[in-house]
């Protein structure tokens, strides 16, 4: 690996992770194109959406871990969210992982770009506000969590990612969660969804080791900086900040497979 693939991947992987921090997202919606177009503007390596899926998923893992580390404290980890959603999760992208192998570079990118379409639509939807009850008093539909969850791990399964980007959508909408239990859930609920996306990533061989080796020290790094910011920033700005990043990737990958 040359120094200058070596600096641009590990900007890549603190950029995504510091934002994936700050919002509760493992960080693929953002890392996923911008792994598969910054590279090339720079003369450096392409990689292929498989290759790109492969290193979004172990870097997930490492991000989401950063994540949860630094929300560990303050009550904003529902563990009954997490339980629920992230068993289904689990499982969904289990399956995802294990059959992308099998799909195409088009139909991969054309996936992640209809989570990406989907993810920014709900985030335009308005929300009642619900971010005054007190944790220990939050309730939702378990089981509903439970099937959004698993729809969502075999879809996130397939590009690589670990679903937040439309998990967090699904929590502030759906299930209504206040912003900050959303969050910091979120970022459990991914890493245990990384989990089954990065086991079938790797023994299905689509995993580039020494890329993925620069994004996860970058993930450590960025991820629990990212989250410090994220408990201090007012709430509408973390959901603002979230809907725009996802309607920009979702515009340019559709721009990318229809031209």
């Amino acid at each position: 690996m040359s120094i200058e693939l070596f600096i641009v991947l590990f900007l890549i992987g603190f950029v995504g992770s510091y934002i994936s921090g700050m919002l509760g997202i493992g960080g693929s919606i953002i890392k996923y194109p911008m792994l598969l177009y910054i590279p090339p503007l720079f003369g450096l390596a392409a990689f292929s959406a498989h290759e790109v899926a492969g290193i979004s998923a172990v870097q997930v893992f490492f991000a989401t871990i950063g994540g949860v580390w630094a929300y560990r404290k303050g009550g904003y980890l529902n563990k009954t969210l997490i339980t629920y959603m992230g068993v289904s999760v689990l499982i969904g992208s289990l399956i995802g992982g294990f059959g992308s192998d099998a799909m195409s570079e088009a139909t991969i990118n054309t996936v992640y770009g209809v989570l990406a379409l989907i993810a920014a639509g709900m985030m335009f939807v308005p929300k009642k506000g619900r971010e005054d009850i007190p944790f220990d008093q939050i309730t939702f539909n378990k089981w509903l969590a439970a099937i959004l969850a698993f729809i969502v791990g075999v879809s996130a399964g397939i590009v690589g990612a670990a679903g937040a980007f439309l998990l967090v959508p699904i929590m502030l909408v759906i299930l209504k969660i206040p912003t900050r239990v959303t969050i910091a859930s979120s970022l459990a609920i991914t890493f245990i969804a990384s989990i089954g996306t990065t086991i079938g990533k790797v023994t299905t061989g689509q995993v580039d080791y020494v890329p993925a080796l620069v994004m996860v020290v970058a993930s450590l790094i960025a991820a629990p900086l990212g989250a410090k910011l994220g408990k201090n920033l007012n709430t509408k700005i973390l959901q603002i900040l979230l809907a725009l990043i996802i309607l920009a990737t979702a515009i340019k990958i559709w721009l990318d497979i229809l031209m």
